[in-house]
């Protein structure tokens, strides 16, 4: 983005940019949204759409991802104008989500105008919302007591070692006896003065927040299972389904997602609001570098993330809940069977967390390091 350039010339700039493309008629269409026309707009949106899907992702053109963003932009101002404001949120989401980086802060600012504006009103009945509330505690309070945890956990799941626990360590000695040796460790009390840590706690105020955005979430038991697929639902939809057990096919994970995530050196979250709940601690920094990624997870009692790695070191900050972790030393990482596809190189073969029915037998992968994990619930 060129310094003082305004609005105007930006998209105008992408416009002239979309029909160098062959883009005509999405120009066209584009012209027309901005003059009132809703169907124009939803069509311009459509078709930038396809341009996204034609063939992988890496490929496409930063051009199309930024004319989505704009047609998004069209359609949640008219969508607005007409009183439906679900429908305009939706749009700006999807902006975000699958849009350029050119017209982000032009979504947010988007966003931040809807959220000041008071909400239509619409909503369960009181019972109701005791109903939900009730049940979002009773989720919480499950297993709060770690002996309650264990029993859930299949047998021989613990191993002899586990992590040291530490209580708000300096960031001196995080680094000397942690980060540069390598060793994993639980450091209590450095997140309990987050607003989230009691914000959080209740549902309605998640709803009020969020209830409305649309987000990306997993659907199955894990992502290297042959029914696991993504969809797009709102956060209150997600919220939802996080009590329905009575499928566990259509288990729905809120996994890795940057709704906290701040694009480039442009303030943009895509909720900013829970960013605010919440704070990077110093341990994040203790590489001298810069913080790689920021996100979310929020998922029911049941998901399951399968044996992996990640390229870069990780702080988990467990807000609510509990979370049952297994770790295994970088040199055994052969040993553990890694994929051979390059979408799933960092992911192991051997199934070996939560369930017995998900152990693979020592025949199959003879070397598995079953005797060389560490843990923490």
């Amino acid at each position: 983005m060129a310094c003082g350039e305004s609005e105007a010339e930006r998209r105008a700039a992408l416009l002239r940019e979309i029909t160098e493309e062959g883009g005509f008629a999405f120009v066209a269409s584009a012209e027309k949204a901005v003059a009132g026309d809703l169907r124009a707009a939803e069509a311009a949106r459509e078709m930038a759409w396809e341009q996204l899907h034609s063939g992988p992702w890496s490929e496409v053109g930063s051009a199309w991802r930024d004319a989505y963003a704009l047609a998004c932009l069209h359609v949640a101002r008219l969508r607005r104008a007409a009183a439906d404001r679900r429908a305009a949120l939706r749009a700006l989401d999807m902006g975000l989500i699958m849009g350029g980086n050119l017209l982000r802060a032009d979504l947010e600012a988007a966003l931040a105008s809807i959220a000041a504006e008071p909400s239509d009103g619409e909503g369960d009945g009181a019972e109701a919302v005791d109903e939900e509330a009730n049940r979002w505690k009773e989720g919480l309070d499950r297993n709060r007591d770690i002996a309650d945890a264990l029993k859930i956990l299949p047998t021989k799941s613990l191993s002899c070692k586990e992590i040291a626990r530490r209580s708000c360590i300096s960031l001196e000695e995080f680094i000397c006896d942690h980060f540069l040796p390598e060793t994993p460790v639980i450091i209590s009390g450095c997140i309990d003065h987050w607003p989230a840590m009691k914000k959080w706690k209740n549902i309605q105020y998640l709803k009020k927040i969020a209830g409305d955005r649309t987000v990306p979430v997993e659907v199955g038991k894990s992502y290297v299972c042959s029914e696991w697929k993504q969809e797009l639902i709102t956060f209150s939809q997600f919220l939802e389904r996080m009590w329905s057990t009575a499928c566990p096919s259509n288990l729905t994970y809120l996994a890795q997602h940057p709704l906290f995530e701040q694009i480039l050196v442009i303030d943009v979250w895509q909720i900013k609001e829970l960013h605010e709940d919440i704070m990077v601690p110093d341990y994040c920094y203790a590489g001298g570098g810069e913080l790689q990624s920021l996100n979310a997870w929020f998922g029911p009692h049941g998901t399951v993330t399968p044996l992996h790695h990640d390229p870069h070191h990780n702080i988990l900050a467990q807000v609510l809940g509990r979370k049952y972790i297994r770790l295994y030393p970088g040199s055994v990482s052969e040993d553990l069977y890694p994929h051979t596809e390059t979408m799933l190189s960092n992911t192991s073969q051997v199934q070996t967390i939560c369930s017995d029915k998900l152990h693979v037998g020592k025949e199959e992968y003879p070397c598995r390091s079953s005797q060389r994990w560490i843990l923490t619930t």
